[in-house]
């Protein structure tokens, strides 16, 4: 009898334990909306001035979040246009990663080695035959919904709108446009930036699935943009995922380097956005590793 105790202890206590550590829902993360902070907000400012970029965020060519995770539970704020949607080209297939990942921890779905490779290949190299295809198995319509399902709250018709995918990535109509600015493909700053502080905290999904999630946007495949600008600053790795369309450029990560977490978020719409994107990395990095971070100012 007591070793069949042990046996269920054996088996209960290490589950019990991940549960803990495991925020299964947005509501267990510190509110993103009131982590503004004053000294990374003027940081941000003054690097998009020294720039040249001011007046394309005032014409709202331009829209930017910064967020320092290094402190989880006291994340740092900062954006310009933050909860202004645009257009964001291939940027929101991580709403189809989300759902490709959601469904597999439903059950729905199985994540053997041919499917992963499909969903590498629409994240690493941004493949709109992958996208398709992935989008496919998950179904339009109920992608919609968890974007918009009270746990991730990614898309708020009744707000700013959010991350949005109202279309297959090829040829062909929309099945459903967003119902506040009628786009395809959208996203705002600042849910983006969302997705990647609930990434960094399991709070997608299982630690276990947090973690080929996170395999995915590693490695990118495309030097441009984000990529492209850290080159300058080496020693960082990143969790990735841009777009491009014609005059529309957007880049998206979570960067890890030198004890520090932060997340950057750049959509642009200006034949020259790639290049601002370039620009605006490299500062954004340096900008957050000369802020101290809550622990470390704590710890003084």
């Amino acid at each position: 009898m007591f070793q069949v105790l042990l046996a269920a202890l054996r088996r209960t206590v290490p589950a019990l334990l991940a549960l803990a550590a495991w925020p299964l829902h947005a509501a267990d993360l510190p509110d993103l909306r009131q982590a503004g902070d004053p000294v990374l907000q003027r940081g941000l400012e003054h690097v998009v001035a020294d720039l040249g970029l001011t007046s394309d965020v005032q014409r709202g060519d331009l829209a930017l979040s910064l967020v320092d995770i290094t402190d989880a539970q006291h994340p740092r704020l900062a954006m310009l246009n933050g909860d202004e949607m645009l257009y964001a080209a291939s940027l929101p297939k991580i709403a189809i990663l989300l759902g490709a990942f959601v469904e597999a921890e439903r059950g729905r779905l199985v994540l053997d080695a041919e499917r992963m490779a499909t969903i590498t290949q629409m994240i690493r190299v941004s493949s709109n035959q992958a996208a398709t295809t992935v989008l496919g198995w998950v179904g339009g319509e109920r992608l919609i919904d968890i974007l918009q399902s009270p746990k991730f709250g990614f898309y708020d018709a009744r707000g700013a709108g959010g991350l949005w995918v109202g279309k297959p990535y090829g040829p062909g109509g929309a099945y459903r446009r967003d119902p506040l600015h009628n786009l395809s493909h959208g996203a705002t700053a600042f849910q983006v930036a969302r997705f990647y502080q609930m990434l960094d905290a399991n709070a997608l999904v299982n630690p276990e699935l947090t973690a080929k999630m996170k395999d995915v946007m590693s490695h990118p495949g495309i030097v441009h943009k984000f990529v492209k600008g850290m080159l300058e600053r080496p020693g960082v790795a990143m969790f990735r995922k841009s777009g491009s369309w014609q005059d529309t450029h957007a880049d998206s990560a979570l960067v890890e380097a030198n004890g520090r977490k932060y997340i950057m978020v750049g959509l642009a719409h200006n034949a020259h956005g790639g290049d601002w994107l370039v620009r605006l990395a490299p500062r954004l990095h340096d900008l957050v590793m000369g802020v101290p971070s809550a622990t470390h100012v704590a710890s003084r």
